[in-house]
């Protein structure tokens, strides 16, 4: 018999606030985290602006010399482990170490580190090359150091599936605990890649926005949309089978139902026209959830702002709920956020959990001009509140990845 999955700690380092409650009342708010690029000079950019991470110093939450040693994806995601697993209550002396897992994933890893130890390289030569490089770069190293963290000795992993990267390791380790692997799992995905090099190849991809309007950059769905915002931070969250959740007495804030995973198969970068993949993922996430599409109260879509995936995936989301996807309420909250690439998918599965749990849909903020081309229910610019029983969340990749999560919300005693 497969065991029920839920959540029961999140964590949050988001353009728009660390911490679940600052970032959920910011979410409410419709506040944009989108602005100019900070960390690094622009000058010779046609790309100004970004959703990074303001005011966060490592030191805060760590000794000095353990932030040295790890990457600024890496700190975000030890970061936000630390205040899910707070969040959630576990006394970690208490799990048994063998059925406690971690999997956090990254699109890009360490390039942070990269960029900067290869200009050293040239400028001062190898000898001054660090000897922290290798691993600070390597994008399995956040997960490894969540579990050195936490002695989680089970399962350890990094999904590594460009921006369906976190929704792919909620789902896998959704699957852990589902099959009765693991107890408990520390889960979800982490980036930093708002950097000189990073920026410079997105744009020469053509898929980065270059107006200079922070409310005209990230507008998914909207006519007038030009490409993606990158964004940068992690969502964490702590996944428990449930009868060891509800022996501990623990909050429980929804239930991971339904995860589906495919591959378009098709291009690098462009996702397939027909939304075979795209359609497949969310029918397979939906059958796994054991519901109708009908019984989705709300969709979270991938929505990046780009021509072509908010066309697809509308066009994915018409094949598979018909009639009632003109009713369903979408957004993509990535119109707050940006794009944080691996660490998207996470965050917008814990907005999932907080609309269920708070019965509040959020908006797709700055949107002005509709597009007849879609013509769905994106929430403009005000949310909704309304209780709905399960949400589903998309989270698309370069390389043709696709996956879905499903999530219900949580009724004692049910």
């Amino acid at each position: 018999m497969k065991k029920r999955v839920v959540i029961t700690g999140m964590g949050v380092v988001s353009p728009i606030g660390t911490g679940l409650e600052t970032f959920w009342e910011n979410v409410k708010k419709g506040k944009c985290g989108i602005s100019p690029i900070e960390s690094f000079d622009t000058t010779d950019y046609s790309v100004k602006l970004a959703g990074e991470v303001k005011d966060f110093n490592p030191v805060d939450y760590m000794e000095k010399k353990e932030a040295k040693r790890q990457d600024r994806y890496s700190q975000f995601a030890v970061v936000a482990s630390d205040l899910a697993v707070k969040d959630s209550g576990l006394d970690i002396e208490n799990v048994d170490s063998n059925r406690f897992g971690v999997i956090v994933g990254s699109a890009v890893g360490g390039i942070h580190t990269i960029e900067k130890e290869h200009e050293k390289l040239l400028t001062k030569g190898p000898n001054r090359v660090s000897t922290f490089f290798i691993p600070m770069m390597l994008s399995n190293i956040a997960s490894g150091l969540v579990a050195i963290k936490y002695k989680a000795k089970a399962v350890n992993f990094s999904t590594v599936t460009a921006c369906a990267t976190g929704a792919n390791a909620i789902g896998e380790s959704f699957r852990k605990i589902q099959n009765g692997e693991c107890d408990v799992m520390i889960t979800g995905g982490a980036e930093a890649a708002i950097t000189p090099c990073s920026i410079a190849g997105f744009t020469a991809l053509t898929t980065l926005s270059t107006t200079t309007d922070a409310n005209r950059a990230s507008i998914p769905f909207d006519k007038e949309r030009s490409g993606f915002v990158m964004g940068e931070g992690a969502g964490i969250l702590v996944l428990e089978d449930y009868d060891h959740a509800v022996n501990r007495g623990a909050k429980i804030y929804a239930e991971v139902v339904g995860y589906g995973a495919t591959c378009d198969a098709y291009h690098m970068t462009s996702p397939d026209p027909n939304s075979e993949g795209a359609s497949k993922s969310m029918e397979n996430a939906i059958k796994d959830a054991d519901i109708e599409p009908q019984d989705i109260g709300y969709i979270n879509a991938h929505g990046t702002s780009t021509l072509y995936n908010d066309k697809f995936e509308t066009q994915a989301i018409k094949k598979i709920f018909s009639d009632y996807a003109k009713e369903v309420p979408i957004s993509s909250t990535k119109s707050m956020t940006g794009h944080l690439l691996g660490a998207a998918g996470a965050v917008e599965a814990i907005v999932c959990a907080k609309a269920l749990e708070d019965s509040y849909i959020p908006a797709t903020i700055n949107h002005k001009v509709s597009d007849p081309d879609l013509g769905l229910n994106f929430v403009p610019n005000v949310g909704i509140n309304k209780e709905i029983g399960y949400a589903l969340s998309n989270a698309f990749g370069f390389g043709g990845h696709n996956a879905t999560l499903v999530i219900k919300r949580y009724i004692k005693n049910s």
